[in-house]
C-alpha cells in the first residue's frame, strides 16, 4: 500500500462530530459496561469495536449503571474522529420507541426513571404538591409527600389493603392490614411505651401468653371486668392481699378447699 493510499484509508475512517447507532450487545465480556453498536447510515452488518458509555458518574466501584438494550437508538462520538474508538454519550427517543411520560402543560414538573419491566422512581415538582415516589411494576409504592398542609410518607402494596402511614401533620403513625395479620418479632425484648393512656382493643378474644412469670402492675388501681364469668385459676399457690379485702356476689357463694383456715 502506498502512502497516498494509506492517507485515504485513514481519512476515511475518521467521523467529527456525532452520529446514531442501533445497539446491538450489550454483554461486555471484560465487565466494563461497554455495548457494540451497528450505523445503519454505514452497514447494517458492520458492528462496531466496544464502545465505552458517558455516563453520570463513575469511579472505581462506584457510579451510576444504567446500560442500553439491545435494539436502543444511541448517539455516538469517536475519539479524534477516529471511527475505531466509539463513545455512547447518550440515548434517544424515536418514532418508534416512545417517551414514557408527557409534558403536555409545559409546566416540565416530572423527572422520572423507569425500568425495562415497569419499576419507576418519580420526582413531581408539582408546586405545593412536591413528593417523589418509588414503584414496583406490580403497584408497591413508597411515596414521600411533601403537599403544603398534609406532607406525609406512605408505604403500600399493590392491593392497598396493606400500607404504614407517617402524617406529619396529624403527628399519627398508621399501621393498617385490612385483610391479614400483622406479627412483629424480636429475639430480644419489645418495649412498648407511651406518656398516656394505652389502649388495646380486638373485636374477638385477647390471649396474653408467657412462657415464665407474668406481671401486672399499676401505681393506683387495676380493674378487671368481665361481661360473663370470670376464672383466676393457678395449677399451685394462689395469694391474694390487700389492707382490705372484699369479695361479693349477688348470688351463691362459695369457698371449697382441702383445708381452709379463716383467721
Amino acid at each position: 500500500m502506498f502512502m497516498d493510499d494509506l492517507d485515504y484509508e485513514n481519512k476515511k475512517s475518521k467521523v467529527y462530530g456525532v452520529v446514531t447507532a442501533l445497539v446491538t450487545n450489550n454483554k461486555d465480556p471484560e465487565q466494563m459496561g461497554r455495548v457494540k453498536v451497528t450505523y445503519p447510515w454505514l452497514a447494517e452488518d458492520d458492528e462496531s469495536y466496544w464502545a465505552r458509555i458517558a455516563t453520570m458518574m463513575a469511579g472505581n466501584d462506584r457510579g451510576t449503571y444504567f446500560i442500553p438494550e439491545v435494539d436502543d437508538e444511541v448517539l455516538v462520538a469517536f475519539e479524534h474522529g477516529d471511527i475505531h474508538y466509539p463513545y455512547i454519550i447518550g440515548a434517544l427517543w424515536n418514532g418508534q420507541d416512545k417517551v414514557h411520560e408527557n409534558n403536555d402543560d409545559g409546566e416540565n414538573n416530572l423527572r422520572v426513571i423507569k425500568s425495562r419491566s415497569g419499576h419507576r422512581i418519580i420526582l413531581d415538582d408539582t408546586a405545593d404538591k412536591e413528593q417523589v415516589m418509588i414503584e414496583t411494576h406490580t403497584g408497591h409504592k413508597v411515596i414521600l409527600d411533601d403537599t403544603s398542609g398534609s406532607e406525609k410518607i406512605t408505604i403500600i402494596d399493590h392491593t392497598e389493603d396493606r400500607k404504614i402511614v407517617i402524617d406529619s401533620k396529624e403527628k399519627t403513625i398508621d399501621i393498617r392490614n385490612e385483610n391479614g395479620k400483622i406479627n412483629i418479632f424480636a429475639g430480644d425484648d419489645i418495649n412498648i411505651e407511651t406518656d398516656k393512656k394505652l389502649n388495646i382493643k380486638t373485636g374477638t378474644s385477647t390471649n396474653i401468653k408467657a412462657g415464665s412469670s407474668l406481671e401486672a402492675k399499676a401505681s393506683s388501681s387495676v380493674t378487671i371486668k368481665a361481661g360473663s364469668s370470670c376464672n383466676v385459676e393457678a395449677t399451685s399457690n394462689m395469694t391474694v392481699k390487700g389492707a382490705l379485702l372484699t369479695a361479693e356476689a349477688s348470688g351463691k357463694t362459695a369457698i371449697k378447699g382441702a383445708v381452709i383456715n379463716l383467721n
